[in-house]
């Protein structure tokens, strides 16, 4: 993941599956997450990324960051779809060149203690859509030669013969309810 960092932006947390990287410049922020997307998308058995990006004063204290841009910008985070970063209008206005083709309005969002509709923007990686992802585990299957694919449909394949075995039993569950 260091091999995708741009300029100053450095990774300042990390928990669990999740990062904080911080830049003093939304341009390297941008072109930060466009290296992740487009690195993790060309990695087998990979789950797709997703983020949040926003711009805005943040108080540092003892190595670590606080504020209303910390807390907004995890929340915008957590609505950004698998393969795509969400970010919102203060981010995009703080970017030097405005990335206007892959960018889609996804409406005004109201978000826990943040006063009044915060608009937002979806940033996606136009190349991701030639790939299949795994319906059980969500894992990228870039190489349909390497993964299992299901027995009666050709536009169905999983990274494993587990998630095959838990998609059909799902399926036949399913079938035995209606």
């Amino acid at each position: 993941m260091k091999d995708c960092l741009v300029g100053d932006a450095h990774i300042k947390e990390r928990t669990g599956d999740e990062l904080m990287i911080v830049s003093t410049s939304a341009d390297f922020l941008l072109a930060t997450a466009m290296n992740i997307i487009n690195t993790t998308s060309k990695e087998h058995n990979f789950l797709l990324v997703h983020g949040g990006l926003h711009y805005g004063k943040v108080l540092k204290r003892h190595d670590s960051y606080f504020g209303s841009a910390i807390n907004l910008t995890s929340r915008i985070a957590a609505k950004a779809n698998p393969g795509t970063y969400w970010c919102s209008v203060e981010f995009i206005e703080s970017l030097s060149d405005k990335p206007q083709s892959n960018l889609k309005s996804m409406g005004k969002h109201s978000f826990k203690n943040i006063t009044g509709f915060v608009e937002l923007y979806e940033l996606s990686n136009e190349n991701i859509n030639s790939v299949f992802i795994d319906s059980v585990c969500r894992m990228l299957i870039l190489d349909t030669n390497q993964a299992i694919k299901h027995p009666t449909r050709d536009d169905i394949y999983f990274c494993s013969s587990n998630c095959l075995d838990i998609y059909l039993r799902n399926q036949l569950s399913n079938m035995e309810v209606n």
